[in-house]
């Protein structure tokens, strides 16, 4: 016999009111094969008047993936030991989890090739899909939940880059996702931007962004929001371009939402992509609209979906009075647990994030009783897509979106040379996509504060592109994982790399530049105060090894710059580096995905990685952040 989702949710529903299920920590607690793996996983009666259900950072993610987290994630000051800079075993023991089971899996890097084989893929929105409606019928209907986003949902795969970010608004609609904020949505133009959320059918929100003065006060900007329906310019007076909060009705409760967008998005991204917009914390402006909000909207709870990053959450809510729970997004911490955080006034703020690509959904139930919260339920669920049943309806739009023919519409590239690659030219996505370029013969994975091994195959072949001693690649935090053994398809390097801005350069730097550029960014990730960093991890370098020492100070953390051959690198000398997705230039070199795959191409039978330019770090070895090292520690 076989069930389609309505019938097995409704199965579920009686055999839960009969007590015949487990609860999800038993569900858990084992480590069958995939296809062992119970749906009764999933069993979560609502614990509560209203349930939250959360995704961020799914970066375009459409199809089930594998996903490495990290086992480098360093708590430096007073996030030494806190969630989320705890990785690997004693992650497990501070969530108590049991090793070798489908959550250990879920939440830690141990045996990741052996447990990806075991468990199998993770996320989907199709799969997404069916968990999310799952939950909600649990939660007695749609009327009793909302459903957020907390942003990089427009970017990350390449037919995300191929339709400007169009086909990720077609599939959060079939989600049903309510209210969103952004990031890296805003590396697609302002008018498209202003398109996409056009076709939203949810509300993006944004309380800490504003239209520069210049801007309000010219014509082109009207001009632009006239041709969008007024979409751009929410409060004139204020110089909103967005909602800043909006209020939704639960079960007869009053719920506000406060939208944060990434506060640092003209530090990290392409100024010239959104021109008339200005980004900040605007921690007083935050501020006013909690105490409007308490004073005049008669509301139970106020929540803010944020794309902070976890850190920054954690310090705001300490600074912020009257929020009670914060969805937090990119940083990419897969963390099963609300963090309480007392506030100015005395009160508790749950800080929350829901990791990336897909991999988690959120689920809070808001404990409210006489109009107002008295205490929150919140899980985590990993999303396997070898246990929940694919949604046809989403699969379906999957399914169709990647039959569309590659066109000379296409935007590949901010150089008109590379906006539109001809050999892709009437080819289907699916077909570009699957193309197998070469086969693993190491875990390809990115995420951890320095060097990963799919890092490492970009840094290759940059240097192999333009013939340089050294080459850097973005330490950013997306990208799926490869396993060894699989295929490296067209796929899974666009996930790697795709961008409006993912052009190659070539250039010469002095020694001290080098230094100067490794100084910078590891400021930005290991300064102690968490509002000045930006969240993502350590520039990934070929050709080049040196020594960092995170817990010292600007420009006393990276020493012993050597090359690969172990010449030491000199201030006054210059060396040629290879590089991609600068920020305010625009590089004269091939997208980098098309230089990695023609790379993999011709190295499809020598795959085996021979060096991975792992920093040797100095001073952390005691760090909880840090596991299974591969470089030296000192």
């Amino acid at each position: 016999m076989s069930l389609n989702r309505r019938e097995f949710i409704h199965v579920m529903s009686i055999a839960a009111a009969a007590g015949m299920l487990p609860k999800t920590a038993s569900a858990f607690s084992a480590k069958p094969s995939a296809k062992a793996l119970p749906m009764e996983m999933y069993h979560a009666p609502l614990q509560g008047k209203v349930r939250i259900l959360h995704t961020t950072d799914t970066h375009a993610q459409l199809k089930p993936i594998y996903y490495r987290e990290p086992n480098v994630n360093l708590g430096i000051g007073p996030a030494y030991g806190q969630l989320p800079h705890i990785v690997g075993h004693k992650l497990l023991k501070t969530l108590g989890i049991q090793e070798n089971s489908p959550l250990a899996h879920a939440f830690s890097f141990l045996d990741f090739q052996e447990a990806s084989e075991t468990f199998g893929k993770v996320g989907g929105f199709a799969h997404i899909k069916t968990l999310l409606d799952h939950l909600r019928e649990q939660a007695g209907g749609q009327q009793n939940t909302l459903t957020m986003d907390g942003g990089d949902l427009w970017h990350g795969s390449a037919t995300a880059l191929w339709t400007r970010g169009q086909d990720m608004v077609e599939a959060s609609n079939l989600l049903g996702v309510d209210i969103m904020t952004g990031h890296w949505e805003f590396t697609y133009t302002q008018p498209e931007v202003l398109r996409n959320i056009a076709k939203f059918n949810g509300e993006f929100l944004a309380q800490n962004m504003r239209i520069k003065e210049d801007s309000l006060f010219g014509d082109n900007y009207r001009a632009m929001v006239d041709q969008h329906n007024g979409i751009g310019l929410f409060d004139e007076d204020n110089a909103l371009p967005f909602k800043p909060y909006t209020i939704r009705t639960l079960n007869g409760e009053r719920i506000a939402i406060i939208g944060q967008a990434f506060p640092r998005t003209a530090n990290a991204n392409p100024r010239a992509n959104f021109p008339d917009w200005s980004f900040g914390l605007r921690e007083e402006s935050l501020q006013k609209s909690v105490d409007h909000i308490r004073a005049t909207e008669n509301v139970a709870a106020i929540l803010m979906i944020s794309h902070n990053g976890m850190d920054v959450d954690i310090k705001m809510a300490s600074r912020i009075s009257g929020i009670d729970a914060i969805f937090g997004g990119h940083t990419h911490d897969g963390i099963p647990k609300a963090i309480p955080v007392k506030t100015p006034e005395g009160g508790v703020c749950h800080v929350t994030n829901a990791g990336s690509n897909g991999k988690f959904v959120g689920c809070m139930d808001l404990d409210i009783q006489n109009g107002r919260l008295r205490g929150i339920h919140f899980q985590l669920f990993p999303v396997f897509a070898n246990v929940l049943p694919a949604d046809k309806t989403v699969d379906q739009f999957i399914t169709q979106m990647r039959q569309t023919k590659y066109s000379e519409s296409i935007i590949e590239s901010r150089n008109p040379k590379y906006a539109v690659n001809q050999d892709r030219l009437g080819k289907t996505y699916e077909s570009i996509l699957n193309e197998e370029l070469a086969i693993a013969e190491d875990t390809l994975y990115r995420r951890g504060n320095f060097m990963g091994t799919w890092d490492q195959v970009i840094v290759n072949a940059l240097r192999q592109e333009h013939d340089t001693q050294i080459a850097f690649s973005a330490g950013v935090r997306w990208g799926t994982s490869v396993i060894a053994g699989e295929a490296i398809t067209m796929e899974r390097v666009m996930d790697e790399t795709s961008m409006t801005y993912g052009e190659t350069y070539k250039s010469e730097l002095s020694g001290a530049q080098i230094k100067d550029i490794l100084e910078g960014v590891c400021e930005n990730i290991f300064q102690k105060d968490p509002y000045l960093q930006s969240g993502g991890d350590m520039v990934r370098v070929g050709g080049l090894s040196y020594t960092c020492e995170p817990n010292t100070t600007l420009g006393h953390r990276i020493s012993d710059m050597r090359l690969d051959d172990g010449t030491l690198i000199q201030a006054n000398k210059t060396y040629t580096v290879a590089g991609w997705g600068q920020v305010e230039e625009m590089g004269a070199g091939r997208p980098v995905w098309d230089v990695v795959a023609d790379h993999l191409r011709n190295q499809k039978s020598d795959m085996k990685l021979k060096r991975v330019n792992h920093p040797t770090l100095k001073g952390i070895s005691d760090n909880p952040g840090l596991e299974g090292y591969h470089g030296k520690l000192i």
